[in-house]
């Protein structure tokens, strides 16, 4: 039960007037706090378990914690999913960095993946964060950077008034929908044509993004419908926001990757993290293992 209120982001205080109020049992807080310390050790050893060999994509993105280190401040907690060949949603780990979130840090997550077992992705699926790309090549040189679809087009929207979304979003879809990238470029030009004169920066921010996103048009509509988003990820960021709102801020590190540990094992009992991915796998893995002949057996 202690567990279980904590992940899903009850405080300490919360858990203690909770049990009282509902069982008329006084707990004590440093006994509460005693007892999700024993999952600390489930945490190393989920943090180092072996990956798979290859990922048909991976997922990666990071939320701000408040940590108190001498001072209060943001700290990034880099986080990756990884699609498996059967179809689950694999948590990767969970990693407390320093600072604003950075490519340089990145690439030691990365890194740390790859030593962990995961020789090969196909496809890495991120926002557009300067010199991320350069990390993933680095660390898997044979991956398909993909910048997050669904995260260009509410930039795109960010650029322009409310009351424009709705005829702009008509407009800009078949951008993202054309049937390769000399389409989706004609499409872009027909896009600017409409919309240039009034937000003339929106045109950039596509031809910024280009070349991350030209990958998406090449592929099946099995394939986009994964790759779209980072909707996978940032479901599981929307948690972690809500277990950490309550507390303000973590006394340390430890704490945090804690609280954070146990939102994962609340959506995976057996504390592996993995959730089936999506019914319909199997016309995915099919078109996978047609575009990325040889990499996923």
């Amino acid at each position: 039960m202690v567990i279980s209120l904590t992940a899903k982001g009850l405080t300490t205080g919360e858990v203690q007037a909770h049990l009282a109020e509902s069982y008329g049992t006084e707990v004590s807080r440093e006994t509460i706090s005693k007892i999700t310390d024993r999952v600390l050790d489930d945490i190393a050893e989920w943090q180092n378990r072996p990956l798979d060999r290859v990922y048909p994509v991976v997922f990666i993105d990071a939320i701000v914690v408040k940590i108190r280190d001498g001072q209060v401040t943001n700290r990034p907690v880099y986080c990756a999913i990884g699609v498996s060949v059967d179809g689950k949603r694999d948590i990767l780990g969970l990693w407390v960095g320093t600072g604003g979130e950075g490519a340089k840090y990145w690439l030691q997550v990365l890194t740390e993946i790859k030593n962990r077992g995961t020789d090969d992705v196909c496809i890495v699926v991120c926002d557009g964060l300067k010199g991320l790309p350069d990390a993933i090549e680095t660390t898997w040189p044979q991956a398909v950077i993909q910048t997050c679809v669904l995260h260009l087009i509410r930039n795109t929207f960010r650029l322009a008034s409310r009351r424009d979304w709705d005829a702009m979003a008509r407009d800009l879809r078949p951008v993202y929908t054309a049937i390769n990238e000399a389409d989706a470029a004609e499409r872009l030009v027909a896009f600017d044509a409409t919309w240039g004169e009034s937000y003339p920066a929106i045109k950039s921010l596509w031809d910024n993004a280009w070349s991350e996103f030209v990958p998406f048009l090449d592929y099946s509509p099995e394939i986009r419908r994964v790759t779209y988003s980072t909707n996978a990820i940032e479901s599981l960021n929307a948690r972690f926001r809500r277990a950490t709102r309550a507390r303000g801020h973590f006394p340390n590190e430890q704490a945090a990757t804690k609280c954070l540990y146990l939102v994962v094992r609340s959506l995976d009992p057996t504390g592996s993290g993995q959730e089936r991915w999506m019914n319909r796998w199997k016309p995915a893995l099919n078109a996978f293992a047609i575009t990325f002949e040889g990499r996923l057996f």
